[in-house]
């Protein structure tokens, strides 16, 4: 029997289409060999520069140079344009690469196929065989490619921000960004005025994180378990002025309650004053502020477990309930061992959701409190500040992208951390029944 896979997979390794030629299939080696000299063209002439100025971020900031007796202005490099595309090169590599590992494995199989006695399919065989079988992974190649673009590049853009000096005052294009290591790492915490505040903001965040999801947790089972008991009239209109909450805009609802609850000029706190009472420091202490938030968030958010305990409740059969009543259990006790169980089931992947919803909770915090009240020994941030609202301040107010940059990893290690093992322990991801 003849080999060919060999010399196949040989001629394409040494140049992208020869495989392919080999066997007889010109049009797709024509389409291979162009895809490399497109690539080393642009290997040659853009990817070293490209490289260069990523390790580098430039070597000339903008400015005025003297030329004779005349000050010229010069346009210099600029660091994050530099970076940006020198990660664009490297990406357009890795997918040059993965070509031409395919055009390998194309080369090969069709090879294989000869050795069995199967002609190689043609151009036109080859691209109804694209439209046909490899159809799928033609469609799902868009959105891949996008979200590399979009999405993959810009993470792996604001990692590399966390390694340089990239912060006021030193921003391009008038200064050149440089790579400092973990530098900016141990500044966070070394550092008494950054690490009393990092400390600080990440203890509230995961306190906030934690009571906000378990208030409107709780509460949103409770009510729904209420309103769903026998004997409770008027069901339909209870669930409809319970939703209310979750169907105002919560743009609306906070900006509403940041009014009401105004230290000054608030309805709340004149209501107190007019019977005799001191107003509360609702948003400017933070103590109270703190309080005011979850309180507020509860509010708003426990509706949607309502609506969903509600769902999980009518699904759940008569049965078991009516076999805990002849075995003379009391309602306390069929909640906790048939009511509780089952919604806890159904809806431990959205609890899950919510804390890590909740540890990045911006609008709540921001449109509420706007972080405030000012902390004096914190740094850029107040005492209702999560490490988001931190992350913006630091960025859109106070041009500090390098310490945004290493907060956006930690938050990221921290909710990637909690939410994978918490799925991995949830039995509602595992292929096991319920009652064992």
């Amino acid at each position: 029997m003849t080999r060919y896979a060999p010399q196949a997979t040989l001629l394409s390794l040494l140049f992208m289409g020869l495989g392919q030629g080999y066997n007889r299939q010109w049009g797709k080696a024509l389409l291979f060999a162009l895809i490399e000299a497109a690539g080393i063209y642009w290997i040659a002439t853009r990817l070293a520069k490209s490289v260069k100025g990523l390790y580098t971020l430039g070597v000339t900031p903008r400015g005025m140079v003297k030329v004779g007796k005349v000050y010229k202005p010069v346009e210099g490099d600029h660091s994050i344009f530099l970076m940006v595309e020198g990660l664009i090169a490297l990406i357009i590599v890795a997918l040059f690469v993965y070509v031409y590992y395919l055009n390998i494995r194309d080369a090969r199989l069709t090879a294989l196929n000869r050795e069995k006695g199967i002609a190689p399919h043609g151009f036109a065989g080859t691209l109804a065989n694209l439209a046909n079988r490899n159809f799928p992974y033609m469609i799902l190649a868009i959105p891949v490619a996008t979200a590399l673009m979009l999405t993959v590049m810009p993470i792996i853009f604001s990692v590399l921000v966390a390694f340089t000096d990239f912060a006021a005052p030193n921003l391009p294009p008038a200064k050149l960004v440089h790579w400092v290591g973990f530098d900016i790492f141990g500044k966070l915490v070394r550092l008494g005025s950054w690490s009393k505040t990092l400390y600080g903001v990440a203890l509230w965040t995961v306190v906030w994180a934690a009571l906000a999801t378990m208030t409107t947790y709780l509460i949103g089972t409770v009510v729904a378990v209420l309103i769903q008991q026998r004997g409770i009239r008027l069901k339909r209109f209870w669930r409809t002025a319970m939703i209310i909450p979750f169907a105002v805009p919560n743009l609306v609802s906070l900006l509403v309650f940041r009014n009401l609850l105004n230290e000054e000029f608030g309805p709340v706190n004149q209501f107190l004053t007019r019977i005799g009472l001191h107003g509360i420091p609702w948003l400017n202490d933070p103590t109270w502020a703190r309080a005011t938030v979850i309180v507020v968030n509860t509010w708003l958010g426990f509706p949607l477990i309502m609506i969903l305990v509600s769902g999980i409740l009518t699904t759940i059969p008569r049965d078991l309930y009516e076999a805990a009543e002849v075995d003379g259990a009391s309602r306390f006790y069929a909640f906790r061992v048939i009511t509780l169980p089952l919604i806890l089931y159904a809806t431990a992947p959205i609890f899950i959701m919510q804390f890590a919803s909740n540890f990045n909770n911006f609008n709540v915090i921001y449109l509420l409190t706007g972080g405030n009240p000012i902390m004096p020994d914190y740094v850029y941030a107040g005492g209702t500040d999560l490490l988001v609202t931190w992350l913006y301040k630091l960025t859109l107010t106070n041009n500090q992208y390098n310490f945004a940059s290493v907060l956006s990893i930690l938050i990221f290690v921290v909710v990637a951390t909690v939410s994978i093992l918490n799925y991995r322990q949830t039995r509602s991801f595992r292929e096991e029944d319920l009652i064992q």
